[in-house]
């Protein structure tokens, strides 16, 4: 199937048709991760992926960033087919990866130096950044100097001096406390609002979603599938321990059951 004319509006952050990948395809150690999205993201919309490990949520965040080649179907951002990265589209991962050698803000500036902007136009953005995220304070701080949720609040801010109109999450939380899990909820809802940008974020965490989400993706085991989209119409801030917040935490986990024992199963199989 051709897909090289789409239809649909070129202000849509992300449209994925009939998305697909399989890792290592053509020899012995193929295995299909993903398969057949279909998906459109609004601009400035908030959209969590939910399912168990091994769906390919992550697989699909690449594939969005452009840093992964879908082997089936397309997938475009804002009119433009995705086939490389782009600084319109910045992706943040579990580990912070930030270089213990540089400074807070030479680390939020990284992508800008390698576009050749001089040092004062370098410091100008990543003050702005880090003014956007509450460490402005700490620009000339190394990263072993702060605190887990200040480094990934710094992360945040590296991706943020791009000016990216699609900002990919995969799982940004997972290695933080609970207390400080829930403050960088709301400070990345904060820093979400402000921007602009529409958002894509990983987790395996229910509570996460109901929290954060417009809408949540629900995937099925591998090979991963869209099972089904709930929009979460809470207002926010949203107070999680409202009945209607319990309702949709059980009807998540309901979906979520047989996807979760059928990864269990898989993966027991494969290591019998």
């Amino acid at each position: 199937m051709a897909f090289d004319a789409p239809h649909f509006s070129s202000r849509t952050a992300v449209v994925c048709r009939g998305a697909g990948k399989t890792w290592a395809a053509g020899t012995k150690r193929a295995h299909e991760a993903l398969r057949d999205v279909d998906l459109d993201i609004a601009p400035g919309e908030f959209v969590v992926f939910l399912g168990p490990s091994g769906c390919g949520k992550s697989t699909l965040l690449y594939l969005i960033a452009g840093l992964e080649d879908a082997t089936d179907g397309a997938i475009w951002s804002f009119g433009d087919k995705v086939e490389t990265p782009s600084p319109q589209r910045s992706l943040i991962f579990q580990e912070t990866s930030l270089f213990p050698w540089l400074t807070v803000w030479q680390n939020v500036s990284f992508g800008l130096a390698i576009r050749g902007a001089s040092q004062a136009e370098r410091r100008r953005v990543a003050a702005e950044a880090l003014q956007r995220v509450g460490l402005k304070a700490a620009m000339d701080k190394r990263p072993d100097e702060l605190s887990g949720g200040m480094r990934q609040r710094v992360a945040v801010a590296r991706a943020l001096a791009m000016r990216p109109k699609v900002l990919l999450m995969d799982e940004p939380f997972a290695a933080l406390d609970v207390q400080t899990r829930a403050r960088m909820q709301d400070f990345l809802l904060d820093v979400w609002r402000d921007s602009g940008a529409s958002v894509l974020f990983v987790t395996h965490h229910i509570d996460e979603a109901v929290a954060l989400a417009d809408r949540v993706v629900v995937f099925t085991a591998r090979p991963g599938r869209i099972k089904t989209i709930v929009p979460i119409d809470l207002p926010r801030p949203r107070n999680l321990f409202s009945r209607e917040a319990e309702a949709l935490r059980i009807q998540l986990t309901d979906l979520l059951r047989d996807e979760v024992d059928r990864a269990f199963a898989e993966q027991e199989a494969m290591t019998a």
